[in-house]
């Protein structure tokens, strides 16, 4: 969408707060022992107490109300009773939702405890790598770029990116134009980002994979070549200048 009156900007405000604040607890909720199910719980009874409702829930019918992926899984990990969180364990929260009429989306990944198999270095590439690429991000700027800077990035690193998963516009909609802000420079994307307008940015840093396989569950992504990738995502508002950060409050640069 793009921002047009201030009331919008308010709206916008407040479901990203929404997101930001219910991904930010359940992250800090996490403990080992605990069902990924018993932990989305958790989140959806803070969106349902700030008055929000699950965007995945909403528009596909999602069986959760947040995305939780654990280890080798990319993304759109549905959360179970079956599934037991370990110490250790790289873990990826994603929350989207609805609110008033606005929609907001963000998420992150983290070690669980002690990081017994060495997912730090993946992880904290994923945050500052997201980190560079918002900044750089303004009305007019190619939005090929944004992917070739997070792709350049990515291999100064030691990683790849998975290529077939993307930002998007967001606001009135859970996905809205621009459909694909790419994590690699795509050169057939002439669109640049423009001034008011909201987008939820995001990386898919990854050890081995380079794209995401949608499994038997119809939801679940894993890597074509294994391996673990981080995501982390914030939504902001483009402006002439820096961008506002709307889910800063989610604490994923912290």
């Amino acid at each position: 969408m793009s921002i047009t009156k201030e009331a919008e900007l308010e709206g916008m405000k407040n479901v990203s707060e929404a997101v930001a604040i219910t991904l930010r607890e359940m992250r800090n909720f996490a403990k080992p022992g605990m069902t990924t199910k018993q932990l989305d719980d958790y989140g959806a009874g803070i969106l349902a107490k700030l008055g929000a409702k699950s965007a995945p829930l909403l528009t596909y019918s999602f069986p959760g109300t947040t995305c939780i992926s654990v280890n080798n899984e990319v993304a759109h990990g549905i959360p179970s009773e079956k599934k037991i969180l370990q110490e250790g364990d790289l873990i990826n929260i994603d929350v989207s939702a609805e609110l008033d009429g606005y929609w907001s989306d963000n998420g992150g990944s983290f070690v669980l405890g002690a990081d017994t198999h060495h997912h730090t270095q993946l992880v904290e590439a994923s945050k500052s790598i997201l980190k560079k690429a918002i900044s750089q991000i303004k009305g007019g700027v190619k939005i090929a770029d944004i992917g070739k800077l997070i792709e350049t990035e990515a291999k100064k690193a030691g990683f790849k990116v998975i290529r077939n998963l993307t930002g998007h516009g967001v606001g009135k909609s859970l996905h809205e134009e621009p459909h694909e802000i790419a994590n690699y420079y795509d050169r057939y994307n002439t669109q640049r980002f423009r001034k008011n307008s909201v987008v939820a940015v995001e990386t898919f840093i990854s050890t081995h994979s380079t794209m995401a396989d949608t499994q038997a569950d119809g939801w679940t992504l894993l890597g074509n070549k294994g391996g673990y990738v981080a995501q982390h995502e914030h939504t902001i508002v483009v402006t002439a200048d820096k961008p506002v950060i709307l889910t800063e409050m989610n604490g994923i640069w912290e």
